[in-house]
């Protein structure tokens, strides 16, 4: 048990709940760098938040510890993820980082509301461990500041600080290194959500593969595509459509080659461009405009596929309620 938790037992208690949404993200590009000896890559991206958000209910409980749920309101298929619902899950890592450093921790229940898919290259878990950090430290009254936050964020991993910034940001090093890019015109986007997962480190070692058989000697990336910030700050779609660039798509179509099918038949309807989101399976298809992106969804739902519009860039994690009980 956390220092912070043993502290709540011994202070009045007084239950809250404070809820915090975080949205999902799509990489716009992503350049990766070959394997490093401490086996890691090094990524050169252009993140954008996108209108999904999951959203974390963090209650104070009276007894010491950290639980989670999900709640009946996630828009996912639960009973067909496999969400781990103990120290595993990054949002009670999150929780446990904000108990050791708050004076007032409580015992704390998080809901979590799933709508970003499952292991799809869009940030969920991020997300939530994002709304996590926010929620407790609002709930707790740690007081800090977001700068604060996002260094504890960087501990849990390199899409988490993204969520707390949200809008559009550049991201080196392992992607954790993060520079906000002014781009408030929005871009309309259609997701096609895969029904299963894929793992992040296995695409990675399978881009490798890919490499290593090639004979490509692939060098660290040192920035991104100015002509890509250019269209997003614009909002030209356009523009955007012809300078998509994901390293990883290649790796996550020879893993499911599905992949290539749904990238054809969105752009066969209507899409201007189509990338698999960061390791996948997600696909994000690039629309003209909000009305584009809705006629393409529906197209899509009637072949059979899930897909869902939305539009970025959009702010990060922030609290939408905070109720005593």
């Amino acid at each position: 048990m956390s220092a912070g938790l043993e502290r709540a037992g011994r202070g009045r208690f007084a239950a809250r709940t404070v809820r915090v949404k975080a949205p999902g993200k799509v990489n716009v590009s992503l350049a990766v760098g070959p394997l490093r000896p401490d086996g890691y890559h090094s990524v050169a991206s252009v993140y954008l938040a996108v209108s999904l958000y999951e959203e974390v209910a963090a209650t104070s409980t009276a007894a010491p510890g950290i639980t989670i749920s999900l709640s009946p309101e996630s828009t996912l298929d639960l009973d067909a993820v496999d969400i781990p619902l103990d120290s595993n899950n990054l949002a009670y890592k999150a929780a446990a980082i904000m108990a050791d450093v708050s004076e007032h921790a409580t015992g704390v229940h998080l809901e979590i509301t799933k709508r970003v898919p499952v292991a799809g290259g869009m940030g969920g878990g991020s997300a939530d461990a994002a709304a996590t950090l926010l929620a407790c430290d609002a709930l707790w009254n740690s007081g800090l500041s977001r700068e604060e936050l996002a260094h504890l964020a960087a501990e849990l991993g390199a899409d988490v600080p993204f969520s707390l910034l949200g809008g559009t940001a550049v991201g080196l090093g392992l992607g954790d290194e993060l520079s906000p890019a002014l781009a408030k015109a929005q871009t309309h986007w259609v997701l096609v959500v895969a029904d299963y997962g894929l793992s992040t480190p296995e695409v990675y070692r399978t881009l490798d593969r890919l490499r290593g058989d090639e004979g490509v000697d692939a060098e660290g990336p040192t920035g991104v595509d100015p002509q890509i910030l250019a269209a997003l700050r614009g909002g030209d779609a356009e523009s955007l459509s012809r300078v998509l660039v994901n390293d990883l798509q290649r790796a996550s179509i020879e893993l499911s080659p599905a992949l290539r099918d749904t990238l054809g038949i969105g752009e066969s309807h209507g899409a201007i461009a189509g990338m698999v989101s960061g390791s996948g399976p997600t696909v994000a298809l690039l629309a003209d405009d909000s009305v584009a992106a809705e006629a393409l969804a529906e197209d899509l739902r009637r072949h059979g596929l899930t897909a869902i519009p939305v539009h970025g860039p959009v702010p990060g994690a922030r609290i939408i309620s905070d109720t005593l009980l």
